[in-house]
């Protein structure tokens, strides 16, 4: 739970850097690959891609420890950690309801770190694996269909998918036993992993550029927290301490929709990119 509620922390600030660097790249035109390459030299956001990598290392060491459902619950609270930094660093302002947000996710969190139990021993089938590379491969057609959308569906179905994308690389996670070479190769796991995780960056960021970012946010929560979780449980294993059930499913229900509460602060650097070149101020009117 220490790797997990750590992979969270360290995503959660690597927006807020992200966020920083981009302000500070703002104006000079040239597009959003210009504004890139200019954020890009700076080593705020040099430390936010940082904090990413060390991100997803801690998030591999959670999964490889405990529930699937603990874990996504946990990193979908790195919206509060962006939302408080936010506060601090990028002077958002939040709201006494996103306070009370933030307090709810802390709740969720402290209820399902005392209710999980180990992660489950139940080994992923061949079909398991099968399925999560079909899973991976239909995440890139709901993005073909989605980006056919306009609006707030738009956004929200390919958020989803950009959430179920996640939640394929966190079951893969599970179900590759063996990092060997020849092992990989022939694990069809490490390739739903490789197209899960590239789908869902690539959905996601379509889902940023043209919709609602509270819209996208959410449907990402939504989508790599429930059904992982649900696999998890059902397929790998994953159980509760004893008695503890229903503290588990309401420490869970709790955190996640603290995050929801807190969706508009999915997408910090567009915001401040955004402030950067038209002096509104970040965060502001998401949505």
């Amino acid at each position: 739970m220490v790797c997990a509620l750590g992979a969270a922390v360290c995503f959660g600030l690597a927006t807020v850097l992200q966020a920083i660097a981009a302000r500070a790249a703002g104006g000079g035109g040239g597009g959003d690959a210009a504004l890139l390459l200019r954020a890009v030299r700076q080593w705020r956001y040099l430390a936010g891609l940082a904090l990413d990598g060390l991100g997803f290392l801690l998030q591999i060491a959670a999964l490889r420890s405990i529930p699937i459902y603990a874990v996504g619950a946990a990193l979908a609270s790195s919206l509060a950690v962006t939302a408080v930094a936010s506060a601090r660093l990028l002077r958002v302002r939040l709201s006494g309801v996103e306070w009370g947000a933030v307090g709810v996710v802390c709740a969720g969190l402290a209820m399902l770190g005392l209710a999980s139990g180990t992660e489950g021993s139940t080994g992923g089938s061949a079909a398991l694996e099968w399925a999560m590379l079909a899973a991976a491969g239909a995440v890139l057609a709901l993005g073909a269909v989605g980006g056919r959308l306009t609006g707030r569906g738009r956004a929200l179905l390919l958020g989803l998918g950009a959430g179920f994308g996640f939640g394929v690389v966190e079951v893969s996670v599970r179900l590759i036993d063996s990092l060997a070479l020849p092992d990989l190769l022939t694990n069809p796991a490490a390739y739903a992993l490789l197209v899960g995780g590239g789908a869902a960056f690539l959905l996601l960021t379509s889902a940023l550029q043209r919709g609602s970012v509270t819209t996208a946010t959410a449907g990402m929560v939504i989508g790599e927290t429930i059904g992982p979780a649900a696999v998890g449980v059902i397929w790998l294993g994953d159980r509760t301490r004893e008695g503890l059930t229903w503290l588990a499913v309401l420490g869970f229900a709790v955190a996640i929709a603290g995050a929801l509460a807190l969706a508009r602060f999915g997408e910090a650097p567009a915001e401040a990119g955004a402030e950067a070149g038209t002096g509104t101020e970040a965060g502001a009117g998401a949505g």
